[in-house]
């Protein structure tokens, strides 16, 4: 009874993947949206790998150091470098960032890195309040973007921002009221690879979703090729994240909208299975993905998508690196 009763309750931290059982109880319908959704994915085409570059992709590292870094040519750190945010815990870690021997190597905050947030720096000792950091060869990004250069005269455009909803206390750096618009018309709309902390809503979240709407709908305006977020460690570890591999390809069509707005429903057994609104969405989304399938197998359109990947090497909220590093071939 004790066990059936676990598998049931939500878990006692949001932060952490609640039981299958409980999602399955809770989004009935929504659950089978999801899978509905990622089966048509699989058979729909993926883009081709045509720039022939490798990025490696990880965050949440938390002051530690995974066991293996693959080889690539582009390193990207989506934000919680450390615990405390201190000058000396930051330092560490882009100590250890330089030893690695990626060509380029970019990286942004995250709300445990106090020290880069000017508002949570104050709740620093004042010995850690005046110390500047070394970034050595390392490209930070903090509302801004850089380009990498390519082979053949190519390039990519990176942009970096680390702010999340609001999830802890004031040391907690770069924080927005949740449900505050932080995210419109701020990333330029020429950005190939976008680099945040927080995910986008719904999108290798948690059930209860702890991303961001606003930085949905900031990446559905921009559509880059690769969004790499972490901050939500159990969106890589939980049913969803384990199927997809902790990567979602999203394609910006009218099967996304659905989505989108079915994921918005009231939650519960009965609100769910009882709602016509929310069947409707279930056919919805299977006529514009059975369309979209024909649209690119049969006709040879084309949509445009960006590749999700959280990047989060920490699991769940324990203190060890259980995800593996993430790796995107362009």
């Amino acid at each position: 009874m004790d066990y059936l009763l676990s598998s049931i309750r939500p878990p006692s931290e949001p932060f952490n993947s609640p039981p299958l059982l409980h999602t399955l109880l809770n989004q009935p319908v929504k659950s089978l949206l999801r899978l509905l959704h990622y089966g048509f994915s699989l058979l729909r085409p993926k883009p081709e790998a045509r720039l022939g570059i490798r990025l490696v992709c990880f965050s949440d590292t938390h002051t530690l150091t995974p066991s293996r870094v693959p080889e690539g040519d582009i390193l990207i750190h989506a934000g919680d470098l450390t615990n405390s945010g201190t000058v000396s815990e930051l330092q560490a870690q882009i100590d250890w960032l330089a030893t690695l021997p990626h060509k380029h190597k970019i990286a942004i905050a995250g709300n445990h890195d106090t020290y880069l947030d000017p508002r949570s720096r104050t709740t620093l000792s004042a010995a850690d309040q005046k110390p500047e950091l070394d970034w050595k060869d390392i490209i930070y990004l903090q509302h801004s973007s850089t380009t990498v250069k390519l082979a053949n005269n190519r390039s990519l455009e990176f942009y970096g921002a680390p702010q999340i909803p609001a999830c802890g206390p004031a040391s907690f750096a770069f924080q927005y009221s949740r449900g505050q618009d932080a995210w419109t018309d701020t990333v330029p709309i020429s950005t190939d690879i976008l680099i945040t902390h927080p995910p986008p809503k719904y999108h290798l979240d948690l059930p209860v979703a702890m991303g961001c709407e606003h930085l949905l709908k900031e990446t559905a305006r921009v559509k880059p090729i690769l969004h790499v977020f972490g901050h939500v460690h159990a969106g890589r570890s939980d049913a969803y994240g384990r199927i997809t591999g902790g990567k979602q390809l999203v394609r910006w069509d009218p099967a996304e909208e659905v989505m989108a707005r079915a994921m918005q429903r009231t939650d519960g057994l009965f609100s769910q299975v009882l709602s016509v609104g929310a069947w409707w969405d279930v056919v919805s989304v299977v006529c514009y993905d059975v369309k979209g399938l024909l649209w690119e197998r049969v006709w040879g359109g084309k949509c445009p998508t960006t590749l999700m990947v959280n990047a989060a090497l920490a699991y769940e909220d324990t203190s060890e690196l259980r995800n593996a590093v993430q790796v995107v071939d362009l």
